[in-house]
């Protein structure tokens, strides 16, 4: 059973359910915010965030205790950390994880010729780089001045998330549309 159908499968039974059914019949903006894309979003984001916090851990385990103080190099007066080398190899593990959570269960994109997936390969990872240097890198460094480095890989990540999911659903994965058969075209039901 494919996972989408699952996640179908288990709505139907819960919202079945007459308390669970009293609930969307009151707020019927759920039926759009529980849909499949949008769920699978979310747990494959939050997992993406999970393999990338992972990865920080274990890259910085590698450092010792003191790994957020030492310096790898110094340019005009800024010192760059290892915590920023540590996100940055974090961070291309995650999106590795997450392109092929995205292309396969998340947008469900069944493109198999090599010029529509690599043209998903490198939009996904460019507009990654994009979320990177504004919000992984940027953000990050600026927030990890002002509080403790994994509170700003926290808030960090819920920017990078929402970012990544308007590009993922308007320009790299969005559904071509069906081209409309002749014989139906400009026609209304009378």
């Amino acid at each position: 059973m494919k996972l989408k159908e699952l996640y179908e499968a288990l709505y139907q039974k819960v919202f079945s359910v007459p308390f669970f059914k009293k609930i969307l019949e009151k707020l019927p903006f759920l039926e759009k915010v529980l849909q499949y894309e949008i769920i699978s979003y979310l747990v494959f984001g939050v997992l993406t965030t999970v393999v990338n916090l992972l990865a920080y851990w274990l890259i910085n385990l590698t450092q010792g205790p003191d790994y957020d103080k030492k310096v790898l190099f110094t340019v005009a007066g800024i010192d760059f950390r290892w915590i920023y080398l540590a996100n940055a190899v974090a961070w291309v593990v995650a999106v590795l994880f997450s392109f092929i959570t995205n292309k396969l269960f998340v947008f469900e994109s069944r493109a198999k010729d090599a010029k529509t997936v690599l043209w998903e390969l490198f939009s996904f990872f460019g507009a990654r780089i994009v979320s990177f240097l504004l919000f992984e890198e940027l953000l990050f460094g600026v927030l990890a001045h002002f509080m403790n480095d994994w509170l700003s890989k926290i808030l960090v990540a819920v920017f990078v998330i929402v970012f990544n999911y308007v590009m993922s659903k308007l320009v790299i994965f969005r559904k071509k549309k069906e081209p409309v058969p002749p014989e139906t075209e400009g026609s209304m039901t009378e």
